[in-house]
């Protein structure tokens, strides 16, 4: 088989896939076809097992050329059809818009510029985290690359910035290569008119290893060449790839031939071009087949080897096997959550930020999966345990890459897209990373990534609320919770004292496919007479109980002390007042709804109470007490009684909220007509 005709197989392909949809990109799959031919004839990978653990990684960052990756999938084995290709971008299709990860052979969901390569480089990490725990002489388990295919788009995006910025910081031994493909298209046309920085020059300078390959539409050995020469150096490469945007079109080098189908004219031509007939369509050449094929039997005894390495392995490192089995095969160790601290009423107050580190002291030697760190917030977030090792290049004397916590720096985005690389390499990492709950904002499309492909990482999120005090509103998180409370397939714990916020993270890491967010507190927090880690587990429990209620005060994190403190003053006033803590909405809405009523029934006026934003709450509650302007600077304290957050205004609100519902027939404000579309 000749390597043009599998080039201009791919790139026909292609072109058919989009025309088909009447919808997509064709052109740059047309200008990276040769890249890709090259680069999946030296890959790692076996489609009949596409979750091999020591599978080479490839992220299309510029996702929107999805068309090529789901040709290169397909022409390799993977479980597509011809047929799927039709369906491209077509309802309940296995080709969507855009690739998405429950996909046989996508690693991560990408669409968004810049999150691939974010995304890329948590793989790489990784894998280097892994190989520096698990490998030992004669048993490199860990030895895959990540390779990664990004465009102009996604050099300009923050998020991509911050990522490549820390990989080359990190530099020695990240198995990373990233082709750029360099062919000056953006939407609004040449990229000169808003993008003509020296991105080799800014790669060098932030460490990376950057090749260049003359001719990326034509040079199969230099293409060939500078990913070998990739493989000699421990930096990070770019490789610069010159391309021509819908090579061969009658458009090619436009920006007309970048997010639309090719008029049937150009199709013609361009498949009498590359020797195909013009008049037949998804033309697969047998050769093409066959010769990939060959590549993929190749690839299945590289993993035959591999397993017999690591049963090897096993019998002579029996503990370490045993472990990597169980993380291989997505467990928990047994018993794991017993190392969960728990508290009673008469312990002392503490902030949840503290609890939080409380939680990763005792359980990190027992789950060493878990790894995180913070966003230049350690000594804020708490999220360094006393003896762990820094994730830094040895020869920095800073730690190795053995270390399970991670200096992000000032890079909240690059830190959210990072950890869900790390997630999507297998394992079981459960990965973490930490900042302020004001600041998970400036990270919110790699959390809704999170969300959407199912990566189930944890956000540690302090300083939750107007309780941070003298930073004032720029910090004060008023409507952050209501967002990240409306994406789907999310958690967002705020728990309110210690056995909540050891449910939290016992939630979030038994969690397969949901990520969660913990926000916490600065300010201490008082240890609840009726909590429990069983009950808060659940999303939401009954914490200060009365028989009969007049009314039920729900709540969630420092508030909940606050709405029991009220409760115990209507007591004073003949007002008979419980309160529920509800830590995570996701959590509760899971539960039974015979259970969930049971918490907030009919038949009784129900208030919440949080010093947020009271979006989010009428699903809940009858009334709502809440903050929807934004904070104020000063001490914590005074901040919570200049907006009557106190028992006496807390109780101020419930005997009006009892007046005006007295007499009333109340249904709880969980029943409803009908339910909205969800999952």
């Amino acid at each position: 088989m000749s390597d043009l005709l599998a080039i201009n197989t791919i790139r026909l392909l292609a072109v058919d896939t989009v025309a088909k949809a009447n919808s997509g990109h064709p052109g740059a799959p047309m200008g990276l076809a040769p890249a890709a031919h090259t680069l999946f004839k030296q890959m790692r990978f076996n489609p009949r097992n596409p979750a091999w653990i020591n599978r080479d990684r490839f992220v299309l960052s510029n996702g929107h050329a999805c068309a090529l990756l789901y040709t290169m999938l397909f022409l390799y084995g993977y479980d597509y059809t011809i047929d799927d290709l039709k369906s491209f971008r077509q309802l309940n299709s296995k080709t969507p818009g855009h690739p998405e990860a429950e996909l046989p052979g996508v690693e991560v969901t990408t669409g968004p510029l810049g999150q691939g390569i974010a995304n890329a480089v948590g793989l790489a990490i990784a894998q280097a985290q892994l190989a520096a725990t698990y490998n030992k002489p004669n048993y490199e388990l860990f030895s895959n690359y990540t390779y990664a295919f990004l465009g102009d788009g996604c050099l300009q995006e923050g998020v991509a910035q911050e990522a490549i910025s820390l990989a080359g910081h990190l530099g020695d031994g990240l198995k990373l290569i990233a082709f750029w493909d360099d062919n000056q298209i953006s939407i609004d046309g040449d990229t000169n008119v808003s993008f003509t920085e020296d991105v080799p020059a800014k790669f060098r300078a932030q460490g990376w290893e950057v090749l260049s390959v003359k001719d990326g539409n034509d040079d199969l050995e230099g293409i060939a060449a500078a990913l070998a020469k990739a493989k000699t150096t421990n930096k990070p490469t770019l490789i610069r790839l010159p391309t021509i945007i819908g090579y061969g079109s009658l458009q090619q080098g436009t920006h007309g031939v970048h997010g639309s189908p090719l008029k049937p004219d150009d199709i013609k031509q361009l498949k009498k071009k590359f020797g195909f007939d013009p008049e037949q369509n998804f033309v697969v050449p047998r050769e093409v087949t066959e010769s990939y094929a060959k590549h993929v039997a190749d690839n299945q005894q590289v993993e035959v080897e591999w397993n017999k390495l690591f049963t090897a392995y096993t019998k002579e490192y029996p503990e370490l096997g045993q472990e990597l089995h169980r993380r291989l095969d997505g467990k928990l160790p047994e018993n794991w959550q017993k190392a969960l601290p728990t508290y009673t009423v008469d312990d002392k107050p503490v902030a949840s930020r503290k609890l939080s580190e409380i939680v990763l002291t005792s359980i990190e030697k027992e789950l060493p999966e878990l790894v995180g760190g913070s966003a230049d917030l350690t000594g804020s977030n708490l999220t360094r345990w006393p003896d762990a090792v820094d994730f830094q290049p040895k020869s920095t004397g800073l730690g190795d890459f053995s270390g399970r916590y991670f200096r992000f720096g000032v890079r909240e985005h690059g830190m959210g897209a990072i950890i869900n690389g790390i997630s999507a390499y297998g394992a079981n990492f459960k990965a973490y990373g930490g900042t302020f709950l004001n600041f998970v904002s400036y990270a919110s499309g790699a959390v809704r990534l999170s969300a959407l492909s199912g990566h189930p990482i944890i956000w540690v999120a302090t300083h939750d609320s107007i309780g941070l005090g003298e930073d004032g509103p720029t910090h004060q998180p008023i409507e952050t919770l209501a967002h990240l409370r409306a994406l789907p397939n999310l958690m967002v714990w705020r728990p309110a004292d210690g056995n909540e916020t050891s449910a939290a993270y016992l939630r979030a890491i038994e969690s397969k496919h949901t990520p969660s967010i913990i926000a916490l507190t600065r300010q201490n927090l008082p240890q609840l007479e009726h909590s429990s880690i069983e009950k808060a587990a659940k999303g939401g429990y009954t914490v200060y109980p009365v028989e009969n209620p007049d009314i039920i005060l729900v709540a969630s994190g420092s508030e909940v002390s606050i709405a029991i403190d009220g409760a115990k003053k209507l007591g004073t006033e003949g007002v008979k007042a419980s309160v529920v803590s509800i830590p995570d909405f996701f959590t509760f809405d899971s539960q039974a709804r015979s259970y969930q009523l049971s918490v907030l029934p009919d038949g009784v006026p129900i208030m919440s109470v949080e010093v947020m934003s009271t979006f989010g709450w009428p699903k809940y509650s009858h009334e709502q007490f809440g903050i929807n302007r934004f904070g104020i600077s000063g001490p914590g304290p005074e901040i919570y009684k200049f907006f009557e957050f106190t028992a006496e205004g807390v109780a101020d609100r419930a005997s009006k909220v009892v007046q005006f519902y007295k007499g009333k027939e109340l249904l709880s404000p969980l029943n409803k007509a009908f339910e909205s579309v969800h999952a």
